[in-house]
Protein backbone atom coordinates (compact mmCIF):
# COMPACT_ATOMS: atom_id res chain seq x y z
CA UNK A 1 0.00 0.00 0.00
CA UNK A 2 2.78 2.36 1.01
CA UNK A 3 4.59 1.48 -2.19
CA UNK A 4 1.56 2.33 -4.28
CA UNK A 5 1.21 5.72 -2.63
CA UNK A 6 4.85 6.58 -3.41
CA UNK A 7 4.41 5.63 -7.07
CA UNK A 8 1.27 7.81 -7.34
CA UNK A 9 3.09 10.77 -5.78
CA UNK A 10 5.95 10.43 -8.21
CA UNK A 11 3.54 10.48 -11.17
CA UNK A 12 1.89 13.68 -9.91
CA UNK A 13 5.30 15.38 -9.63
CA UNK A 14 6.21 14.50 -13.23
CA UNK A 15 2.91 15.82 -14.58
CA UNK A 16 3.24 19.16 -12.80
CA UNK A 17 6.80 19.74 -14.16
CA UNK A 18 5.74 19.00 -17.78
CA UNK A 19 2.81 21.43 -17.68
CA UNK A 20 4.93 24.23 -16.26
CA UNK A 21 7.27 24.19 -19.40
CA UNK A 22 4.51 25.30 -21.88
CA UNK A 23 2.55 28.50 -21.12
CA UNK A 24 -0.28 29.42 -23.57
CA UNK A 25 -0.83 33.14 -24.35
CA UNK A 26 -3.92 34.95 -23.13
CA UNK A 27 -6.80 34.76 -25.52
CA UNK A 28 -7.07 38.60 -25.72
CA UNK A 29 -3.34 39.39 -26.06
CA UNK A 30 -2.59 40.92 -29.50
CA UNK A 31 0.05 39.30 -31.66
CA UNK A 32 1.64 41.66 -34.30
CA UNK A 33 2.31 40.07 -37.67
CA UNK A 34 5.88 40.22 -38.94
CA UNK A 35 4.90 42.63 -41.76
CA UNK A 36 3.85 45.30 -39.26
CA UNK A 37 7.00 45.23 -37.20
CA UNK A 38 8.86 48.58 -37.04
CA UNK A 39 11.58 49.31 -39.61
CA UNK A 40 14.58 51.58 -39.15
CA UNK A 41 15.34 54.24 -41.83
CA UNK A 42 19.07 54.82 -42.28
CA UNK A 43 20.32 58.33 -41.47
CA UNK A 44 21.47 60.34 -44.53
CA UNK A 45 25.17 60.46 -45.07
CA UNK A 46 27.16 63.68 -44.69
CA UNK A 47 27.39 63.99 -48.48
CA UNK A 48 23.63 63.66 -48.98
CA UNK A 49 22.90 66.24 -46.26
CA UNK A 50 25.35 68.68 -47.82
CA UNK A 51 23.77 68.35 -51.30
CA UNK A 52 20.29 69.02 -49.94
CA UNK A 53 21.42 72.06 -47.98
CA UNK A 54 23.42 73.60 -50.85
CA UNK A 55 21.73 73.00 -54.22
CA UNK A 56 23.76 73.55 -57.39
CA UNK A 57 23.52 77.16 -58.73
CA UNK A 58 21.12 77.70 -61.65
CA UNK A 59 22.58 78.17 -65.13
CA UNK A 60 22.68 81.86 -66.15
CA UNK A 61 20.01 82.80 -68.68
CA UNK A 62 20.79 84.62 -71.92
CA UNK A 63 19.21 88.07 -72.39
CA UNK A 64 16.22 88.16 -74.73
CA UNK A 65 17.13 88.93 -78.33
CA UNK A 66 15.26 91.88 -79.91
CA UNK A 67 12.34 90.69 -82.04
CA UNK A 68 13.13 93.07 -84.87
CA UNK A 69 16.21 94.88 -86.05
CA UNK A 70 16.27 98.62 -85.26
CA UNK A 71 15.48 100.88 -88.22
CA UNK A 72 16.99 104.17 -89.34
CA UNK A 73 13.61 105.85 -88.95
CA UNK A 74 13.38 106.35 -92.73
CA UNK A 75 10.99 104.62 -95.13
CA UNK A 76 10.76 104.81 -98.93
CA UNK A 77 7.34 104.08 -100.45
CA UNK A 78 7.16 103.85 -104.23
CA UNK A 79 4.99 102.79 -107.16
CA UNK A 80 6.72 101.86 -110.41
CA UNK A 81 5.92 100.22 -113.74
CA UNK A 82 7.78 98.13 -116.28
CA UNK A 83 6.83 97.35 -119.87
CA UNK A 84 6.68 100.00 -122.58
CA UNK A 85 7.42 103.47 -121.22
CA UNK A 86 7.61 106.83 -122.96
CA UNK A 87 10.99 107.62 -124.59
CA UNK A 88 12.79 104.57 -123.14
CA UNK A 89 10.97 101.70 -124.85
CA UNK A 90 10.31 98.41 -123.05
CA UNK A 91 12.01 98.24 -119.66
CA UNK A 92 12.32 95.44 -117.11
CA UNK A 93 13.04 97.74 -114.14
CA UNK A 94 10.81 100.72 -113.48
CA UNK A 95 12.17 104.27 -113.55
CA UNK A 96 10.80 105.09 -110.10
CA UNK A 97 12.13 101.83 -108.67
CA UNK A 98 15.65 102.83 -109.72
CA UNK A 99 15.39 106.19 -107.92
CA UNK A 100 13.76 104.63 -104.84
CA UNK A 101 16.56 102.12 -104.46
CA UNK A 102 19.18 104.88 -104.76
CA UNK A 103 17.49 106.85 -101.97
CA UNK A 104 17.35 103.76 -99.76
CA UNK A 105 21.00 102.96 -100.48
CA UNK A 106 22.15 106.47 -99.54
CA UNK A 107 20.01 106.81 -96.39
CA UNK A 108 19.76 103.23 -95.14
CA UNK A 109 15.99 103.45 -95.45
CA UNK A 110 13.52 100.57 -95.60
CA UNK A 111 11.67 100.02 -98.90
CA UNK A 112 8.00 99.36 -99.54
CA UNK A 113 6.78 98.88 -103.12
CA UNK A 114 3.11 99.61 -103.76
CA UNK A 115 1.75 96.70 -105.81
CA UNK A 116 -1.86 96.60 -107.02
CA UNK A 117 -4.10 93.76 -105.88
CA UNK A 118 -5.67 93.74 -109.35
CA UNK A 119 -2.82 94.50 -111.72
CA UNK A 120 -4.96 95.50 -114.68
CA UNK A 121 -2.44 98.06 -115.95
CA UNK A 122 -1.45 97.37 -119.58
CA UNK A 123 2.16 96.79 -120.58
CA UNK A 124 1.87 99.03 -123.66
CA UNK A 125 2.26 102.78 -123.20
CA UNK A 126 -0.86 104.13 -124.98
CA UNK A 127 -3.17 101.61 -123.34
CA UNK A 128 -1.64 102.37 -119.93
CA UNK A 129 -2.29 106.10 -120.32
CA UNK A 130 -5.94 105.36 -121.13
CA UNK A 131 -6.37 103.32 -117.95
CA UNK A 132 -4.58 105.97 -115.88
CA UNK A 133 -6.88 108.70 -117.24
CA UNK A 134 -9.99 106.61 -116.56
CA UNK A 135 -8.96 106.05 -112.94
CA UNK A 136 -8.29 109.77 -112.50
CA UNK A 137 -11.67 110.74 -113.96
CA UNK A 138 -13.40 108.29 -111.61
CA UNK A 139 -11.33 109.40 -108.60
CA UNK A 140 -10.60 105.69 -108.14
CA UNK A 141 -8.85 104.16 -105.14
CA UNK A 142 -7.24 100.93 -106.41
CA UNK A 143 -6.35 98.45 -103.66
CA UNK A 144 -2.72 97.58 -103.01
CA UNK A 145 -1.16 94.42 -101.62
CA UNK A 146 -0.29 94.00 -97.96
CA UNK A 147 0.13 96.77 -95.41
CA UNK A 148 2.75 99.43 -94.84
CA UNK A 149 5.32 98.75 -92.12
CA UNK A 150 4.42 100.14 -88.70
CA UNK A 151 4.71 103.89 -89.28
CA UNK A 152 5.49 104.47 -85.60
CA UNK A 153 9.03 103.34 -86.41
CA UNK A 154 9.57 106.10 -89.02
CA UNK A 155 9.87 109.85 -88.83
CA UNK A 156 10.77 110.51 -92.49
CA UNK A 157 8.90 108.91 -95.39
CA UNK A 158 9.99 109.34 -99.01
CA UNK A 159 7.13 108.75 -101.46
CA UNK A 160 7.66 108.38 -105.21
CA UNK A 161 5.80 107.52 -108.40
CA UNK A 162 5.69 108.29 -112.12
CA UNK A 163 3.65 111.32 -113.11
CA UNK A 164 0.32 110.18 -114.59
CA UNK A 165 -1.65 112.96 -116.26
CA UNK A 166 -0.05 115.65 -114.11
CA UNK A 167 -0.85 113.89 -110.82
CA UNK A 168 0.00 111.01 -108.53
CA UNK A 169 -1.26 107.65 -109.79
CA UNK A 170 -4.57 107.05 -108.05
CA UNK A 171 -3.26 104.00 -106.18
CA UNK A 172 -1.04 106.40 -104.19
CA UNK A 173 -4.15 108.21 -102.98
CA UNK A 174 -5.27 104.87 -101.59
CA UNK A 175 -2.04 104.83 -99.55
CA UNK A 176 -2.61 108.43 -98.38
CA UNK A 177 -6.23 107.75 -97.40
CA UNK A 178 -5.68 104.51 -95.49
CA UNK A 179 -2.61 105.40 -93.41
CA UNK A 180 -1.92 107.98 -90.73
CA UNK A 181 1.08 110.13 -91.64
CA UNK A 182 0.44 112.70 -88.89
CA UNK A 183 3.64 114.19 -87.50
CA UNK A 184 5.83 112.63 -90.22
CA UNK A 185 8.08 114.43 -92.68
CA UNK A 186 7.00 113.37 -96.18
CA UNK A 187 9.41 113.79 -99.09
CA UNK A 188 7.98 113.39 -102.62
CA UNK A 189 9.87 112.36 -105.74
CA UNK A 190 8.72 111.73 -109.31
CA UNK A 191 9.89 110.25 -112.60
CA UNK A 192 8.72 111.98 -115.76
CA UNK A 193 9.57 113.01 -119.33
CA UNK A 194 8.99 116.75 -119.16
CA UNK A 195 6.34 117.41 -116.51
CA UNK A 196 8.74 117.70 -113.58
CA UNK A 197 7.35 117.23 -110.07
CA UNK A 198 3.82 118.16 -111.29
CA UNK A 199 2.76 119.57 -107.93
CA UNK A 200 3.36 116.28 -106.10
CA UNK A 201 4.35 118.27 -103.00
CA UNK A 202 1.20 120.43 -102.89
CA UNK A 203 -1.10 117.49 -103.57
CA UNK A 204 0.65 115.40 -100.93
CA UNK A 205 0.24 118.19 -98.38
CA UNK A 206 -3.46 118.41 -99.18
CA UNK A 207 -3.89 114.63 -98.84
CA UNK A 208 -1.90 114.49 -95.57
CA UNK A 209 -2.52 117.87 -93.87
CA UNK A 210 -1.07 116.82 -90.49
CA UNK A 211 2.33 115.95 -91.97
CA UNK A 212 5.22 118.21 -92.98
CA UNK A 213 6.14 118.03 -96.67
CA UNK A 214 9.77 118.64 -97.69
CA UNK A 215 11.18 119.72 -101.06
CA UNK A 216 10.78 117.02 -103.69
CA UNK A 217 12.93 115.71 -106.54
CA UNK A 218 11.97 115.12 -110.18
CA UNK A 219 14.04 112.70 -112.29
CA UNK A 220 13.64 112.02 -115.99
CA UNK A 221 12.86 108.39 -116.73
CA UNK A 222 15.31 108.40 -119.62
CA UNK A 223 18.08 109.41 -117.22
CA UNK A 224 17.09 106.70 -114.74
CA UNK A 225 17.49 104.13 -117.51
CA UNK A 226 20.45 105.52 -119.43
CA UNK A 227 22.41 107.92 -117.21
CA UNK A 228 22.66 106.45 -113.72
CA UNK A 229 25.69 108.60 -112.78
CA UNK A 230 23.70 111.78 -113.40
CA UNK A 231 20.77 110.49 -111.36
CA UNK A 232 23.05 109.39 -108.53
CA UNK A 233 24.59 112.88 -108.36
CA UNK A 234 21.14 114.49 -108.35
CA UNK A 235 19.91 112.22 -105.56
CA UNK A 236 23.03 112.76 -103.43
CA UNK A 237 22.85 116.55 -103.82
CA UNK A 238 19.15 116.59 -102.96
CA UNK A 239 19.63 114.40 -99.90
CA UNK A 240 22.45 116.65 -98.69
CA UNK A 241 20.18 119.70 -98.97
CA UNK A 242 17.58 117.81 -96.91
CA UNK A 243 20.15 117.03 -94.24
CA UNK A 244 20.78 113.36 -94.98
Amino acid sequence: MKKAICVFAALLLLLSVGCAGTVAPEANEPIEPAAEQATVTPEPTATETSEEASPAPAEPTEPNEPETEPTTGILVIYFSRTGEQYSVGVIDKGNTAIVAELIAQKTGADLFEVLPVDDHYPMTYNALTDVAKKEQNENARPAYQGELPNLDAYQTVFIGAPVWWGDWPMILYTVFDTNDFSGKTLVPFSTHEGSGLSGFDRKLQKACPDAAVANGLAVRGSDAQNNRDKVTESVESWLTELGF
